[in-house]
Formats: C-alpha cells, sequence, structure tokens
C-alpha cells in the first residue's frame, strides 16, 4: 500500500518519526518526508542514512506556510509534531496550545487542500482524563481531527489517530534518566512508588500507527493494548539488569502528573471495538440537537470501568527486565556498562 508513495512526517527527527523512517525506508515507498525546525537533527539524520528516498523539509507546524510548502505531492501523513513534556508545557501552556492544538489544525488544513489520502495524528494517554497542559493540549487536538475528520469526504481525505501510553527509552523519558543515574552512581529519583505507567517499545508505537492505517475509519482513535508496572518495579529491575546498587529516593510528584494513565475513559470503553490486540474508539457521529443528550441517557455509563495502566496487566521485576531487554538503547547500555567496568578493573 505504500509501493511508490509519499509519506511526510511532522515532528520526523523525534524518537518516533525515526522508527517510522527505518521501518519503511528499505519498503517500495517512493519518498519520505520528514518534517521539523531543528536543522541540526535534520542534518545528522541525512549524514546517517544518505539514502535518496529521504527528504527534509525545515519549519514549524505553526506556521501554516511553512507545512503547505512540504504538503504538496504527499499521499500520507504521519502527524507525530509535538511539545510532550509534562513540567515544560506546565509552565508554558499557550506554547503547548500552539504546537499541540494550532499546529494539527495547520496539518490537518493543508492536507485536505492538498489532497492527502490519510492522516494519522498520534495522541497519549495524558489526553483521556487529562490533568496537565500536555494532555489537555493533546485532548484538544484529538477533538480538532475528529471534527475536521466529520467535514472532510474520507474517500478523498481520510482523518483519524492513534492514542499509546509512554514510548520506552524515547527521549526525555524516565528509562535514560534511570540509566545515565546508575551509571554515575547517583540515587535513583523516583516520584510516587505507587505510579504505573504503560510499557510500550517504539517498534509497537509504529504497529500501531500502521494497524490504525489499515483498520481505521474516519475520525477513530485507535489504541493498543499495553502492559505496565510500577516506577519502583521498572527501578528495580533496571538495578539487577545493571547489577547495581544505587540507592532508590522518593522526590514526589512532579507537576501535572498523575498515579496512573487512562488509555480508555468510561465514555469511550462502552462504544470502544475490541479488535483483539487493540481497541477501536468511533467517533461521536451525533449532530447538535441537544435534545439527543438530555432524552437518552446511558445506564452503562456507571457500570462500566476505563482502561486504564493500574487495571491493565501489571508486570513483575522479571518481566519488565524481559521487556526492556527487547530495546536496542538497553541492551547496548547493558553492554558498555559492563565493559567499562571490566577496562577499569583491568586498569587498576
Amino acid at each position: 500500500m505504500f509501493k511508490d508513495k509519499t509519506l511526510l512526517i511532522t515532528g520526523g527527527t523525534g524518537s518516533f518519526g525515526n522508527a517510522v523512517m527505518e521501518r519503511f525506508l528499505m519498503s517500495e515507498i517512493k519518498e519520505i518526508r520528514i518534517f521539523s525546525r531543528d536543522e541540526k537533527k535534520q542534518d545528522d539524520m541525512r549524514k546517517l542514512y544518505k539514502n535518496d528516498k529521504l527528504k527534509f523539509y525545515l519549519g514549524d507546524v505553526r506556521d501554516l506556510s511553512s507545512i503547505k510548502s512540504a504538503m504538496y505531492g504527499v499521499d500520507y501523513v504521519f502527524h507525530a509534531a509535538a511539545l510532550k513534556q509534562v513540567p515544560s508545557c506546565e509552565f508554558f501552556p499557550m506554547e503547548a496550545v500552539k504546537t499541540n492544538v494550532l499546529g494539527t489544525d495547520n496539518v490537518l488544513t493543508s492536507a485536505i487542500e492538498s489532497g492527502v489520502s490519510k492522516v494519522i495524528c498520534l495522541s497519549t494517554d495524558k489526553a483521556a482524563y487529562p490533568i496537565n497542559s500536555m494532555g489537555i493540549s493533546k485532548a484538544m487536538m484529538e477533538k480538532v481531527f475528529v471534527a475536521k475528520s466529520r467535514n472532510v469526504d474520507p474517500n478523498k481525505t481520510l482523518i483519524c489517530g492513534t492514542r499509546y501510553g509512554n514510548v520506552m527509552a524515547s527521549r526525555g523519558s524516565v528509562i535514560p534518566l534511570f540509566i545515565e543515574q546508575i551509571k554515575s552512581g547517583q540515587p535513583i529519583t523516583i516520584t510516587n512508588t505507587d505510579m504505573t505507567r504503560f510499557l510500550m517499545s517504539l517498534n509497537e508505537a509504529v504497529e500501531l500507527v500502521v494497524f490504525a492505517f489499515t483498520n481505521a475509519k474516519a475520525g477513530d482513535i485507535m489504541v493498543q493494548k499495553s502492559p505496565s508496572c510500577t516506577v519502583e518495579v521498572l527501578a528495580k529491575a533496571l538495578k539487577e539488569l545493571f547489577n547495581a546498587d544505587n540507592d532508590i529516593k522518593i522526590i514526589g510528584t512532579r507537576h501535572g502528573e498523575k498515579l496512573y494513565e487512562t488509555l480508555l475513559t468510561k465514555e469511550e470503553y462502552i462504544v470502544a471495538e475490541d479488535m483483539g490486540g487493540f481497541f477501536r474508539v468511533p467517533a461521536d457521529t451525533r449532530d447538535l440537537n441537544y435534545d439527543k443528550y438530555f432524552v437518552e441517557g446511558n445506564v452503562k455509563l456507571s457500570e462500566e470501568l476505563e482502561y486504564n495502566s493500574h487495571n491493565t496487566e501489571i508486570l513483575n521485576i522479571d518481566e519488565v527486565k524481559k521487556k526492556l531487554m527487547t530495546l536496542e538503547y538497553v541492551r547496548n547500555e547493558v553492554k558498555s556498562f559492563y565493559g567499562s567496568r571490566e577496562a577499569a578493573a583491568t586498569a587498576e
């Protein structure tokens, strides 16, 4: 389905963008356009891959004209550009709005005008029952793409989205932080021992997007079922992998953090279609006839559970270690750590 097609990845220099690009670069796809505002990372990618299929477009999703210049002739869009750091968005909420909400509207407007066949917008578990600026802005992003999907012919431009939990070892996530603390002999800083988070690898995140690309209908939000663990179990699993004796220090919950994350709200769980390893949340197709909201209630709402990181499959230390070792980043870090220890012992 990607043969001779052109794919645009917004935020293409990020962790997800790199993973998607690597997945499709060796396929029969005609062109992959990397759109981002970071010229240094673009140049690094250009030198690393040296592939004529890769084209780089410098711009910002906040600027409609810059995204329009990259959209011409594009068949598919994976919209991954976003501000994702919870504390940063708490202190600068309007920056989150400009990128995550207005930027998404710019991408969709440009895609519709250019006749792009499919647009997949990437969201986060923090958009479900959001309590922080990042989650609220991503929740609004979801509302924007669902609303846009209603007002465009899906046979011309199909707009849908994915929602997933923490991507393990992605840039700015907690696993690289814990590993750095272990390697430098510092205490491992944990916010709350009971805090749970979904665990998903970058490859699994890519698979979710590919699944959505194949199966989603206009306005759908696709969710992949994922296991979780407590932050304490994650820290202990890493300590065992590195055979480390670092202390664990409880520092308290950061700005805007939840005790657990939700992938499906109660309201979504009622209407979601279970597709095996995935859920499909269809768009609400009701119109603005408000009588329906008051006359037709739903008694199931009080009976259903949400799908969150407290009630999904929760992994123990050994299971988390096994999942961590599926990540090339963690394997390389463990290998180099033991190698540096042996070198130091030999030098002594």
